[in-house]
């Protein structure tokens, strides 16, 4: 049985929801016009079609419209944020078929379903806001996937030791350039920043030649003495990993050669 949009809109007003409309956009595709809106004061897309379990059911859906709005200004691009992304969608009862965020509603719980629907599409275009620190915590995937895909051209290694004596002393990626070593180190917070002073500091002791580059996941939240220790002995240093992103092809080359 096709959907009856007098019906639908006859059910969602006897449940509350009296600021609505219903339009057919393609035949068995009806968009919902609802008082639910994203932060910018944009409405919240909410379509319905039939649904495979029946005529009890109509599937809510938003034709993957929530995704494409959340990656104007948020790119799910690693493991953690995936896993972000599908605890919202888990926890509100939301599936995800290929980027088109659905619920298989009945028809009794229809207005509770499009409620629960609209809030989780918002819970996920601000998924930027979302627990922070987990948010935060995707900077070191972030910058291991980046030096993986686009620097793979400088044969980067993980977590290598460049003192055999030492192992306890690594570098968190080393590139090759012309036969010559670059290090890079991601850093988030002072005692990240310590470590890596340490590390070079020794390195420079034992007459290692090396380039350091320094990526910060925000250079303004370390320590005044942190900072200035690192400055003094990291050859360059990224104030976030953006900006090492927009710059760290052509720095590898320049300061490979003019280091070394």
């Amino acid at each position: 049985m096709s959907i009856d949009a007098n019906f639908v809109r006859e059910v969602l007003k006897n449940s509350l929801m009296h600021d609505l409309d219903i339009y057919e956009r393609r035949p068995g595709n009806y968009q919902l016009i609802i008082p639910i809106l994203h932060e910018d004061g944009d409405m919240v897309d909410v379509y319905i079609q039939e649904s495979p379990l029946g005529d009890e059911y109509v599937r809510i859906c938003d034709y993957g419209l929530t995704l494409m709005r959340l990656s104007y200004s948020f790119n799910v691009s690693t493991p953690t944020r995936q896993q972000i992304l599908d605890s919202i969608l888990i926890n509100n009862g939301v599936e995800n078929d290929n980027g088109n965020l659905y619920i298989e509603a009945p028809i009794s719980l229809l207005y509770e379903s499009i409620l629960q629907f609209a809030g989780c599409s918002q819970k996920v275009c601000n998924m930027r806001y979302w627990n922070r620190e987990i948010v935060r915590s995707s900077f070191y995937e972030d910058l291991g996937t980046y030096v993986t895909t686009e620097l793979e051209r400088f044969s980067p290694v993980a977590d290598q030791s460049p003192l055999k004596d030492y192992p306890v002393i690594s570098v968190d990626w080393t590139l090759t350039f012309n036969h010559k070593p670059l290090y890079i180190y991601g850093i988030r917070g002072n005692d990240k920043a310590k470590s890596v002073t340490i590390s070079l500091l020794e390195f420079k002791k034992r007459s290692l030649h090396f380039v350091s580059l320094i990526v910060h996941e925000n250079w303004e939240d370390l320590g005044r003495k942190e900072s200035l220790y690192l400055t003094n002995n990291a050859d360059h240093q990224y104030t976030n990993i953006d900006e090492f992103k927009e710059n760290s092809v052509q720095d590898i080359e320049r300061f490979a050669g003019a280091h070394l």
